[in-house]
């Protein structure tokens, strides 16, 4: 039997980790959690997921420069990254694609499209 797909999800907010967790546990996924940016980039290191979704506005290391960290690590370089956030002005989503998100979403999301999101990158990196 196939190991299901592992996803980090960074984000200090619980109810957005609670909601995200149960969305992508429901689609078969394996679910790992971070709080912080500093968390975040550990656990990617250590655990190698396939898809990261993570925050812009963490305590310590921001989003943006977590995912300009993972970009920058051959190790963790091939992980989808989609961005979570409130900040929703055209500027803000250029800056998370010019950090090297794969995915910029704008809270409040929909959990379905999250998900879809999710497997897409799935999907472009080899499958499920």
């Amino acid at each position: 039997m196939n190991e299901a797909p592992l996803v980090l999800v960074a984000d200090d907010d619980e109810d957005i980790v609670a909601l995200v967790r149960l969305r992508l546990e429901r689609a078969g996924l394996a679910v790992v959690v971070a709080r912080d940016g500093e968390s975040e980039l550990a656990a990617a290191r250590e655990r190698r997921p396939r898809v990261a979704v993570l925050d812009v506005s963490m305590p310590g290391l921001d989003g943006l420069e977590v995912v300009r960290r993972l970009r920058a690590d051959e190790a963790t370089r091939g992980t989808g990254l989609i961005l979570l956030t409130a900040n929703a002005q055209e500027a803000d989503v250029q800056r998370g694609f010019d950090a090297g998100a794969d995915v910029y979403l704008k809270k409040p999301f929909s959990p379905a499209e999250l998900a879809a999101r999710v497997e897409g990158l799935l999907q472009d990196s080899g499958g499920r």
